[in-house]
This record gives structure tokens, sequence and C-alpha cells, in this order.
């Protein structure tokens, strides 16, 4: 039997899984891979925290997963858990997915001290598209739960945001 790769390794490659709905941003840069456990005999383990408990993408994305670590050697079965502790918060999309987020026109949502703010406190909104901080919320529910629309002063773009969860 082929030499099983690493949990390290594992977690690595599941950076070319794109979230369903953002094709641009990868699960592990949304911060959705959680722990990854692997034995001997080829069993690979992993827990993929939902970004909102009724996303409609969960079984694209664990079809996704199972795919693509099957094609890793020693890999000879993969099991997707959905767990909800510790919980999918914002503070968890790495710097890379943040700013892919605004490359795909979706502002997330600001850190302040490593952390998201939440909504409840005053916030300035900065436009993907044009970087003004001149934008209004037009809408607290956007196309998934997670979102909410925006527009620009500025530019005049709609745009999606990242809500603090």
């Amino acid at each position: 039997m082929p030499t099983l790769a690493t949990a390290s390794h594992l977690r690595a490659v599941l950076a070319e899984v794109v979230d369903p709905e953002i094709p641009t941003v990868s699960i592990l840069d949304m911060g959705m891979v959680g722990e990854i456990e692997l034995d001997d005999a080829g069993l690979v383990e992993v827990e993929i925290l939902p970004t909102f408990s009724g996303c409609p993408a969960l079984p694209v994305i664990a079809e996704n997963v199972r795919g693509r670590l099957a094609r890793e050697p020693g890999v000879r079965e993969v099991r997707v858990r959905f767990v909800f502790d510790p919980i999918w918060t914002s503070d968890r999309i790495t710097d890379q997915g943040r700013t892919r987020l605004r490359e795909f026109g979706i502002a997330p949502a600001p850190l302040v001290h490593g952390r998201a703010l939440p909504m409840i406190h005053k916030q300035i909104v900065i436009c993907p598209f044009c970087g003004s901080s001149n934008t209004a919320m037009e809408n607290l529910f956007g196309p998934t739960p997670c979102r909410s629309i925006y527009r620009c002063s500025e530019c005049r773009n709609p745009f999606e945001r990242f809500k603090a969860l």
C-alpha cells in the first residue's frame, strides 16, 4: 500500500476545494476546515465547519472534499463530518481569503484586534470595487443568510458583505 500523506499535507490539498457559492475562495481560506484525522489503513476523517447551519452547498462541499482527498496516495476512504463546535465565525477567514472575497466583489467583515466586529457596532464598510467608505446597507438579508447587500455611493456598485458571525 502506498504511504499515506500527513494530515498537514491533506489540509494543504484542501486549498484546491473551492466554496461552491464563491468559486474564487477555497474552503481552507474560508476557515471551514477543522480537524483532519487519518489512520494507517487509509481512512481520513475531516471536520468541516459550515458558515451557516442551513447552507445548501454542504452536500457539494462534502463530495468535493471526498473526491479531492481520495486522489491522494494511500487514501482508501474519506469521511466528512460537519461540526458546529467550535462554530464557524467570519474571523476564521484567512488574509488570502479576505483578498479573494474582495476580488469577487464581497466585502468581508472587518477585523478589530483579530476578531470580526459584530454588526451591532457602527461600522465603516469599504467598497470592494473602488475602496470608498461611502457605502450603505440596502438589505440585511442577502442571497444567503451569511451575507448582506450594500451599495457604494461613489461607484454606485452593489456588493455583498459577509456578516460578522
